[in-house]
């Protein structure tokens, strides 16, 4: 399995997105412009230049018409995916950080950092058919708040009827939107000790993945919250994705950035990991990094992923046969 280097930023990457078609990638990295790829031969396509800080996250429409950016500038801003063209801007008075789409495209819900006094909050936006047409969207729908501590990732949970949110404070709690009232949080005791920082979604949203720095990930019930299977790794966890075709799940991270200099790279522990599921039992590692890992995605198709990292490349592994023929 011979990675496809992809190097089009210049700083740290932070975050990865495929398109639902599987054949652009979106990478997000601390140098202000998100870039689009092809996923299939990693050639680049295209950037989407506008934001003046460092891009958090980002989160593409279920036609692949419209990406949305969330910015330490304090924006997120709606893009025109085909022509790069900046389309909207909404703008907070703290960082954004985490954004998504909720099904339809008519909703995104976005977090902004607890930053100068202001709380950290999620919130809800609609986003307009007619880019021109955006008057209405500068209002937020509805304002979460009450949390202590960065809200890292916030998504829609199955219907729009609930948003998952999970931070710092290292618990998950799932909200109402209609009321934004909090509906149910995770057990101190079975959840995780230490910020979580990755958050991803089953593909039919039954169950979800956590990573946090207490070196685990954890996999949880939509609905109920439970806690179903625990992955426990020897470094903190930047990222995390479940394969769509698969019950594999990949776990990536690494030791501070700022330790990163004092080690080789193995024992940095710069590598994707593979997990089975539901046996919970490591499977396998993709090296290569030169940093740690911040970012990961797996294909829609379950066929190929990508990682990226603290060194500036997005790495894209397409899997050999022998990868969907592993015996546990």
């Amino acid at each position: 399995m011979r990675p496809i280097l992809m190097k089009g930023h210049e700083r740290p990457l932070t975050f990865l997105r495929y398109n639902r078609d599987g054949d652009l990638l979106f990478s997000c990295a601390k140098d202000h412009t998100p870039n689009v790829w092809f996923a299939d031969n990693g050639d680049r396509l295209g950037t989407y230049s506008g934001h003046n800080g460092a891009v958090w996250s980002c989160d593409v429409s279920r036609d692949s018409t419209r990406l949305i950016t969330g910015s330490a500038d304090q924006t997120a801003k709606l893009w025109d995916v085909q022509t790069g063209a900046e389309l909207f801007t909404f703008r907070f008075d703290a960082p954004a950080r985490s954004v998504e789409f909720a099904i339809g495209d008519g909703l995104a819900v976005i977090t902004t950092d607890n930053f100068m006094g202001n709380v950290p909050t999620a919130q809800v936006k609609r986003i307009a058919d007619d880019p021109d047409d955006h008057e209405e969207s500068e209002e937020s729908l509805l304002v979460i708040s009450g949390i202590k501590g960065r809200i890292n990732r916030a998504v829609w949970g199955p219907l729009n009827r609930t948003i998952i949110t999970a931070g710092e404070d290292a618990t998950i709690r799932i909200w109402d939107t209609e009321t934004g009232t909090c509906l149910m949080q995770s057990d101190n005791e079975q959840g995780h000790q230490k910020t979580i920082t990755s958050l991803s979604k089953s593909a039919d949203w039954s169950h979800f993945l956590t990573g946090s720095l207490d070196k685990s990930a954890k996999l949880w019930d939509t609905r109920t919250l439970t806690l179903i299977k625990t992955y426990v790794t020897e470094r903190p966890v930047n990222a995390v994705d479940i394969s769509p075709l698969l019950d594999h799940v990949v776990i990536g991270g690494g030791q501070d950035a700022m330790n990163v200099t004092m080690t080789d790279r193995r024992a940095g522990k710069f590598e994707a990991k593979f997990f089975h599921k539901i046996l919970q039992e490591e499977i396998g590692g993709v090296k290569g990094h030169f940093g740690p890992i911040n970012a990961l995605a797996f294909n829609p198709d379950g066929r190929s992923f990508s990682s990226g990292g603290e060194d500036g490349y997005v790495r894209l592994h397409h899997f050999d046969s022998d990868y969907f023929n592993i015996k546990v």
